[in-house]
């Protein structure tokens, strides 16, 4: 059945798109279609293609082959401003919006009207104003953006969009951040525009809403094209396996007997505001904890309060039995813990240092001499051991962080917490932008850590891996703990099940 407002004409589509960077394949041979006046939900795991194949039809990326067709015609897209100009605009999970700006300002930037040699501010607030009505928006245009939540600023950037007569509006990602009563209002507005012809395409992970805004729905995998079906002939399962996909389903691991070595980390009642409600879970030596859970769900959240990078508002952490305080990363390291970042190049190196550096960074006192100096010579010894022993690939000791591979990028950030000898490590998707090679020496290398004795909680939306390396799975759905799974309930379906919130599922021996 096709939707209110729709027809039968394809507003743009993607026809055989292929895109590769540096010889890694994200796309191949994928074609996608919206029609005027239809919701159309892009589905698939993270990494899965959504966001490169979003990017190439507003211009962000050039494809490497394939067609795009506009109302059935050709296009070649170089630029955003180029897709924009055609009617086509997106709204990113991470808002693009001046904080210091106006409503209107933002809305308008850089193509501001003008009276003579002077911004006209009037007529600017007057078509703000304009495009707030159409959306149902109850907001004064001048009013700074920075004062206004996530939720009211996401508005903005619908209108930002509509502002350049969209007729294509790409949303991703949309409650990502936002309440269930913030949520419904974007609903509202996501009908509201179907019903005036806009075709939508909207990126989630939450099969909650497809019932809500779905017309059809398209599921990737590994880059490619897997199905497009009507939402009103599909049912959560059937798009669930499709996301999963059988070769992935019928992996298998080796049965690993859980460790029964004493509890290292206790977090009991771990709350913050709107972000993490009531996680509690235990980490064994020896142990390796996968935490599952889709974009959003909060595993980085935990782990980040956790080591004290960001505050709680309840909870109780134990290290070794012993209630500890955590309220920095500094009282975390002293503990004995250790974070290894999603974002290894923003807060696990100092990129412009040299690998010695990075190495000695969070143990420098160990190597300081009486007059407060770095001992370079007892650095130097250590640093090396350490290379050698995870085979680090760099020309010296000297080479910056910057131009090492990825994956010794990440070698390198452990072994500074190897220095430091942490006995409870957070690795928080260790493999994300490593390839195959190096993946693999990371999981030889988590392995070899959990039988040395080490504690380790492995965060990863990549199921396959939190599947070949985890003693236990927990799931997380939008702040919670929705399960824990063991032994063969541990499979990739009943994880996106819970990971969506759909059941709660029992735990097998």
């Amino acid at each position: 059945m096709k939707p209110p407002g729709a027809d039968d004409r394809r507003v743009i589509s993607a026809q055989g798109v292929s895109k590769s960077f540096s010889g890694v394949r994200a796309l191949e041979d994928v074609s996608f279609d919206l029609r005027p006046g239809e919701v159309h939900v892009l589905m698939g795991e993270n990494g899965a293609g959504k966001s490169t194949l979003m990017k190439i039809l507003t211009g962000i990326y050039r494809r490497d082959a394939g067609a795009i067709l506009l109302d059935g015609a050709a296009v070649d897209f170089g630029t955003p401003r180029q897709a924009q100009a055609a009617g086509i605009s997106i709204v990113h999970q991470e808002l693009n919006l001046m904080n210091h700006l106006t409503a209107a300002q933002n809305i308008f930037i850089g193509r501001e009207p003008r009276r003579g040699w002077l911004l006209d501010e009037d007529t600017l607030n007057v078509q703000a104003a304009a495009l707030f009505d159409r959306i149902k928006l109850n907001l004064d245009p001048r009013t700074i953006v920075g004062t206004l939540t996530v939720a009211r600023q996401q508005m903005i950037e619908i209108a930002k969009a509509l502002s350049h007569q969209a007729r294509v509006l790409i949303m991703d990602e949309p409650t990502a951040a936002l309440n269930r009563e913030e949520a419904e209002d974007l609903f509202r507005v996501v009908h509201d525009l179907r019903a005036q012809g806009v075709g939508i395409v909207y990126i989630s992970h939450k099969m909650d809403e497809l019932a809500r805004i779905a017309d059809r729905v398209t599921v990737m995998r590994d880059g490619r094209h897997v199905a497009t079906v009507a939402m009103a002939e599909a049912s959560i399962d059937q798009l669930i396996a499709m996301m999963v996909g059988r070769e992935l389903g019928q992996m298998t691991r080796e049965p690993v007997p859980e460790p029964s070595g004493e509890p290292m980390l206790e977090v009991q009642g771990l709350a913050r505001r709107g972000v993490l409600h009531d996680v509690s879970f235990q980490l064994r030596r020896g142990e390796i904890l996968g935490f599952a859970g889709l974009m959003g769900a909060g595993r980085t959240e935990v782990a980040r309060a956790v080591f004290g990078a960001d505050p709680i508002d309840a909870g109780t952490i134990r290290v070794r039995g012993r209630e500890t305080a955590i309220r920095s990363p500094q009282q975390a390291v002293a503990a004995g813990i250790g974070y290894l970042s999603e974002d290894r190049k923003h807060f696990g190196l100092a990129t412009g240092l040299a690998v010695q550096d990075n190495i000695l960074l969070a143990s420098l006192a160990r190597f300081r001499n009486r007059l407060g100096f770095v001992d370079d010579a007892h650095g130097r010894r250590v640093s090396q051991d350490l290379v050698q022993r995870l085979a680090i690939k760099t020309p010296n000791l000297e080479q910056l962080a910057r131009f090492l591979s990825g994956g010794n990028q990440q070698k390198v950030v452990i072994a500074k917490w190897l220095l430091r000898d942490c006995d409870i490590l957070f690795f928080d998707e260790p493999t994300r932008g490593i390839d195959v090679g190096a993946k693999a020496e990371i999981y030889k290398l988590i392995k070899s850590l959990a039988a040395q004795g080490k504690a380790i909680v492995m965060i990863s939306s990549e199921l396959p891996e939190v599947l070949l390396l985890s003693h236990r799975v927990i799931v997380m759905c939008e702040g919670r703990i929705t399960g824990e799974l063991h032994g063969s309930a541990a499979t990739q379906e009943n994880i996106m099940q819970l990971a969506t919130a759909r059941a709660e599922l029992p735990a097998a021996a």
